[in-house]
């Protein structure tokens, strides 16, 4: 059974008023989603879900580390991540998504949650992620204060300085 079969919840054989799941996802899960943001980490998912009439809610919570690109050096690096999702899921004629409310068909009552999962995760990824100060890869860090100081030493340079540049720079004063 791949990694992704377990993820698949069975709707219609949920017998109690509440039901708890539990996921372990690795490596194989990202490298079988094949997503954009996330290729590596360690999650674990629990789903609680609760039965009422039409309707079934189901209470996501992930907690564990993905591995993401530093935007610094561009080494793997970890991010711990820790989200809590809410998702209404009924039974009808055919699937449809619309905010957090996913229709499955009645005759399967199969919801697969693994690209669910992945979303949850994926949006609780900071837009800026940076190794802690004096972790990054110090070859990179090296190169980039290189770059960035010859950039700054060309504005100080002795060389005369092309006089429609020479304008725009007495507007920064």
């Amino acid at each position: 059974m791949s990694s992704l079969e377990m993820l698949k919840i069975d709707l219609k054989s949920l017998t109690d008023e509440e039901t708890t799941l539990s996921f372990d996802l690795d490596d194989s899960y990202f490298s079988t989603l094949d997503g954009a943001d996330v290729k590596k980490g360690s999650l674990h998912v629990s789903v609680s879900i609760r039965k009422a009439t039409g309707f079934f809610e189901l209470l996501f919570h992930t907690v564990g580390t993905i591995i993401v690109p530093c935007d610094r050096c561009l080494d793997d690096m970890d991010q711990p991540v820790e989200t809590d999702n809410r998702l209404i899921v009924k039974l009808g004629s055919e699937y449809s998504e619309e905010d957090d409310i996913i229709v499955v068909p009645e005759d399967e009552g199969i919801l697969d949650t693994s690209w669910i999962i992945y979303e949850f995760v994926a949006l609780v990824i900071p837009i800026r992620h940076v190794h802690a100060p004096g972790k990054c890869n110090p070859a990179m860090t090296k190169a980039l204060e290189e770059l960035s100081a010859d950039r700054s030493s060309d504005e100080e340079s002795d060389q005369p300085i092309d006089p429609r540049w020479e304008a725009l720079l007495k507007l920064k004063e």
